[in-house]
């Protein structure tokens, strides 16, 4: 027999991976809710697995990395179709391009409810190249546009991209929330699954996808000018390239730094919390553009001190001198030396992983998230019980 939904609501993403990843608690939550939930992405390995959590799944063309107009039109005839066909109570985006593009069929199929996450600005807003500079100025425009209808409601995950967008009047203040996170698992990515020996050789992690605003770069650089300061320490990146983002890094620079033998390159992992657990100190360098860490937030929640660079989003997740440092954005150097402050004081680091874990609990449990965006739901017809 088939089950009658009181509401239908698609979650469209630019991967399997982001829902899968970052949006699966939301749709558990409203399906137990009795909420209709419909995964909309291009197709990757991830599918699958969304598909076995027992979610309907269905594929947009989506080209990442194109900004070719015919493509981008392709993409929004594709998600107008989609949507006529579908005729869901409220269509949730996630990412710039399907923000973009989602919005724009949502209008064109007569979608009721539109909801917007602004989940970092990414390479569009922060490389200084002529191109990504051109697109900022599309991007902007047509924000302008389709973000202050009257349907529209927008989610941010960090205050400034917030302000952001306000002083640049691409929003309408009275349909803005601020949701910092997607949030965290705090049972999945606990203490009790740290198990470093003492004895053992530090480790520093970086986990990221490995693109250059990510500030891999200089974290390669800072391992660098530690090992000829001879500090003993096993510096590890996790993550792969990401063909799809113009600021990857090459495979060919990965083999460079292998041979190298500076840092030990541990490629894409799905258990990351076991990594977590052997890490002395957690980094992420970042340029920018993020919304808010997730890497931040799973190590914290596991009790590991953080160094971050003092950019949006990092900002949301490290306390000063608390549960970690702020250093700027571009400068190896000054990397270098607060990785080399922490290691020689283990027990700075573990006070500041205690507070790392008690600022989680209180800010980024996943549950409270949410329910936090259960309460926008309601602002775009979806009631949503809590």
């Amino acid at each position: 027999m088939e089950i009658k939904h009181r509401h239908k609501v698609l979650l469209v993403a630019n991967t399997g991976w982001n829902l899968y990843n970052f949006r699966l608690p939301l749709a558990r939550f409203l399906r137990l809710r009795g909420i209709e939930v419909v995964l909309v992405s291009p197709k990757d390995a991830y599918v699958e697995k969304l598909q076995a959590e027992g979610f309907r799944w269905i594929e947009v063309y989506l080209n990442r990395r194109s900004t070719n107009p015919l493509l981008e039109l392709l993409t929004i005839g594709h998600l107008t179709y989609i949507y006529f066909r579908e005729k869901p109570s409220a269509v949730h985006h996630f990412t710039i391009k399907c923000v973009l593009c989602g919005t724009l069929a949502a209008k064109l199929s007569g979608t009721r409810g539109i909801l917007n996450a602004i989940t970092g600005l990414g390479y569009i807003f922060n490389s200084p190249q002529l191109k990504a500079q051109i697109l900022k100025s599309i991007v902007i425009f047509f924000f302008r546009w389709i973000l202050t209808d009257r349907r529209v409601q927008v989610v941010f995950q960090n205050i400034d991209d917030l302000k952001f967008f306000a002083q640049l009047k691409l929003i309408v203040p009275q349909r803005t929330a601020l949701i910092r996170s997607s949030g965290i698992d705090i049972n999945r990515f606990s203490p009790s699954c740290s198990v470093p020996k003492s004895s053992a050789t530090p480790v520093v992690l970086f986990a990221s996808r490995l693109l250059i605003e990510k500030g891999i770069l200089e974290y390669v650089e800072a391992a660098r000018i530690l090992k000829n300061r001879g500090i003993r320490a096993t510096f590890q990146i996790v993550g792969a390239p990401d063909p799809g983002n113009p600021s990857s890094i090459s495979q060919k620079l990965l083999s460079d730094w292998d041979k190298e033998e500076i840092v030990d390159i541990k490629g894409h992992v799905d258990d990351i919390e076991k990594l977590i657990g052997l890490s002395t100190v957690v980094v992420l360098p970042s340029h920018g553009g993020e919304g808010v860490p997730r890497i931040l937030l799973e190590a914290a929640a596991m009790e590991k001190p953080l160094i971050a660079t003092d950019v949006p989003g990092c900002r949301e997740v490290v306390d000063h001198e608390k549960n970690g440092f702020l250093v700027p954005a571009k400068e190896a150097l000054q990397l270098a030396n607060v990785i080399e402050l922490l290691l020689e004081d283990l027990e700075r680091c573990k006070a500041m992983g205690i507070a790392g874990r008690k600022k989680v609990l209180r800010d980024f449990n996943d549950g409270d998230v949410v329910r936090k965006t259960a309460k926008v739901y309601d602002l775009i017809g979806v009631r949503v019980t809590i």
